[in-house]
């Protein structure tokens, strides 16, 4: 819109419109007399902090008539008559509507030239309880929250370094949702930070309603085919703080608790919280049964698809595997339907009320299981893999890689049927393909430190290393 005009009533007009006072029930304006001078205030109902507005307005209406006299700039006005510690002075009228939306308290004043952004906010919001997907038997017990705040405030209460920096930024052209780099200005790498700002700066949307999914679909390389994820999420400061010291860069988005850790390989994957709750050798060992829990539940129903399809392949030792029970669907039937009706077993309990969680879980123990098996409908055997390799999904803390998995576990399965042992190995060799050609958001490369090799980086990523000066 410009600037602000030296014409106190024209500056109300353009503020009172653009703000919609009087069209918006949750928009609050109030006149003062301050001084003997005439003074308005816009605020957001539901941000403004009650106490602090209250305090600041009865010290306003408490001064005497020319008290004012001789000040012509609001910086003048805020340095004297603003006890409130967070207060900006602007010009520009799209800043100061901006600052009102965000939940800051905007001031005008006649007479003086420029608008008071007093940040006397209090967002709506919930406690920092521990987040439901990394939760830990020892440790640490709170969790970010949808305000990045409360949230940066976590992060310093863990990282009491004068290098902990917090970079604001704002994204989105009509949302202008706030976003919050954390890093340590003495490690973090100065490419790396300058590659993140030049994406974020980059974006070229109207609104990031979905919060940090909006964001990383907006920076990603344009790879549409590919299902690895190119971002690591936690909720947890713990693991949050952990990473800032090692390097890494954290990206906060207002309105969500999950933070964004960068950069992201492959590897960064089996790394998970309650590792390092445990001494290094009980940690390592949850660590590697992770990883391999994992690689089984891929390789596991087209690998046993193959021995099975045909006759004679096993060793007499392993005869049991290859004779499945018949039933009324063909085998690679019965597993395609399994795989289908655990995700939609996984999407109802989401909307399941918690009062009905218990007859939702044994109402589909008793569709899948008892009454399928019965029925002639499923396989025993199918039922045995499907359910190892659906915990095995919750053994990995990415929701994110675990569908990844799924989807290549599928395609896997569907290569084998179609192509027997061809298919099966064109299978995995098309895995590593994609697996090593996928880009990363930015950083050296996805799977680093295995491609370029770093043998140190790369042992602490697979070995829970003891705490050192250089490994937190």
């Amino acid at each position: 819109m410009g600037t602000l005009s030296d014409n106190y009533l024209e500056n109300v007009r353009l503020f009172d419109e653009a703000l919609g006072v009087g069209r918006s029930v949750d928009m609050v304006s109030r006149d003062y007399v301050i001084g003997g001078r005439r003074a308005r205030i816009w605020v957001v109902d539901g941000y403004g902090k009650d106490e602090t507005l209250e305090r600041m307005g009865a010290f306003w209406l408490s001064q005497p008539k020319n008290s004012l006299e001789g000040l012509k700039d609001m910086q003048d006005f805020a340095d004297r008559f603003i006890s409130f510690s967070e207060v900006d002075v602007g010009f520009d009228t799209d800043e100061l509507i901006t600052s009102v939306l965000m939940g800051k308290t905007l001031l005008l004043a006649e007479g003086l030239s420029g608008g008071a952004q007093i940040d006397a906010k209090n967002y709506p919001s919930r406690s920092v309880d521990e987040p439901p997907d990394g939760k830990v038997l020892r440790g640490s017990h709170d969790g970010f929250v949808e305000a990045v705040v409360p949230n940066m405030a976590l992060l310093r209460r863990r990282i009491r370094d004068p290098h902990l920096t917090m970079e604001g930024l704002k994204v989105g052209r009509r949302s202008h949702t706030d976003a919050v780099l954390c890093y340590l200005d003495d490690k973090a790498d100065p490419a790396l930070l300058d590659a993140v700002r030049e994406k974020l700066n980059g974006i070229d949307v109207n609104s990031l309603s979905m919060a940090q999914e909006s964001v990383a679909e907006a920076i990603r390389p344009k790879q549409w085919y590919n299902p690895f994820p190119k971002v690591r999420y936690t909720e947890r400061p713990d693991s949050a703080a952990a990473s800032i010291m090692e390097g890494n860069v954290i990206l906060m988005v207002d309105n969500s608790p999950s933070v964004m850790i960068l950069p992201t390989t492959f590897f960064d994957f089996t790394q998970e919280a309650n590792e390092f709750y445990f001494p290094p050798l009980v940690g390592t060992y949850l660590r590697l049964l992770r990883i391999v829990v994992f690689l089984i539940s891929l390789l596991i129903t087209p690998t046993w698809y193959l021995m099975v399809k045909e006759s004679g392949r096993l060793p007499q030792w392993l005869d049991f595997l290859s004779s499945p029970e018949p039933a009324a669907l063909g085998l690679l039937w019965q597993l395609l339907v399994v795989e289908f009706l655990v995700d939609v077993l996984k999407l109802a309990s989401l909307n399941t009320p918690d009062s009905l969680s218990n007859s939702f879980s044994m109402l589909g123990a008793l569709i899948l299981g008892d009454f399928a098996v019965q029925a002639g409908w499923l396989g025993p055997e199918v039922l045995v893999y499907m359910a190892f390799v659906s915990v095995a999904s919750f053994a990995q803390p990415s929701y994110e890689m675990g569908y990844a998995f799924k989807l290549l576990r599928v395609v896997l399965l569907l290569l084998t049927a179609a192509f027997d042992v061809w298919g099966y190995g064109l299978g995995l060799l098309g895995i590593l393909v994609l697996l090593a050609t996928t880009k990363p958001l930015v950083g050296r490369g996805y799977l680093y430190p295995l491609i370029p090799f770093n043998g140190k980086a790369l042992r602490r990523l697979l070995v829970r290393e003891p705490i050192s000066r250089d490994n937190t």
